[in-house]
């Protein structure tokens, strides 16, 4: 999940919500929008491989 700060910055976020905290774990931050979903292509590609 990605969503825009507002600093301008777009920050991953995990899509389940961690129970311990009762929200969702930063998977990091990024400049641009383009960035953050290839890092999150990335991420689903480790996950499912």
């Amino acid at each position: 999940m990605i969503r825009r700060l507002k600093s301008g910055e777009y920050r991953i976020y995990s899509r389940k919500v961690d129970p311990k905290t009762n929200k969702r774990k930063n998977i990091g931050t990024f400049p641009t929008l383009e960035a953050a979903q290839k890092h999150e292509r990335e991420i689903q590609h480790f996950k499912h491989s």
